[in-house]
């Protein structure tokens, strides 16, 4: 794949091989980040864990401190006066059955998260062919599937990211953006981090985390030192 001039440069930056400090790679990141646009800085933590195993699956959500810096839209599916509730807290659209045909057949999938009142997931279930492999599915792990739609909203709406393996076995997640100051980025990895390293399923054999690499949407990687965590 050939790179453009800006990010030949970017990477001149780095040295391949070697593994930074958190602190020192997010200021590479943020150094490296050349494009036009304000960049999402990213990680990519490559686990031990083998994901075809029901229990060495990951998979939770955590709030970042500062945010992601992306105004996310909400889904909530409920009824009664659980759709009040979700209007209040300031969920972006909300509804029941009648938003099935506007999802399964005109392709609507305007929002970002979904979120569910647990006795809506009978009709949220029959979407599952169109969220699921957009990882859009509702889920308890995740606290998208509960009957506290305030406070499922407020968390998302202040910065909550989910985090799940791929069959990879890699967690790809987003802590901020490049125009975040130092502090902010440090404090979302070390928030994404700590809930990563508390999800260790304890059935994992060696190594639980293989790397940690750093990157902005358009620049190159970072290797962060995995074995500290």
């Amino acid at each position: 794949m050939k790179h453009g001039k800006k990010y030949v440069e970017a990477a001149k930056l780095i040295e391949k091989t070697k593994q930074y400090e958190a602190s020192d790679a997010i200021a590479l990141v943020k150094k490296s980040a050349t494009a036009k646009f304000d960049e999402t800085v990213e990680v990519h933590i490559k686990t031990g864990c083998d994901s075809r195993h029901a229990d060495q699956q990951i998979r939770g959500a955590v709030v970042l401190p500062n945010g992601t810096g992306k105004t996310v839209k909400v889904l909530v599916f409920a009824k009664g006066t659980k759709l009040d509730e979700a209007q209040a807290a300031g969920a972006d659209y909300v509804g029941g059955d009648e938003l099935i045909p506007k999802i399964q057949n005109e392709g609507w999938l305007d929002f970002d998260v979904v979120v569910a009142t647990p006795d809506m997931m009978g009709v949220v279930g029959r979407l599952g062919k169109v969220l699921g492999p957009k990882g859009l599915m509702p889920n308890p792990k995740a606290g998208t599937v509960t009957m506290d739609v305030t406070k499922a909203i407020n968390d998302i709406k202040a910065g909550k990211i989910e985090y799940r393996l791929d069959k990879a076995n890699i967690i790809h997640v987003p802590v901020g953006k490049a125009s975040f100051s130092q502090e902010q980025l440090e404090q979302n990895f070390g928030a994404l981090m700590e809930a990563i390293e508390k999800a260790k399923p304890s059935t994992v054999k060696g190594q639980y985390l293989k790397s940690i690499t750093l990157a902005t949407t358009m620049g190159p990687g970072v290797k962060v030192i995995s074995n500290r965590y």
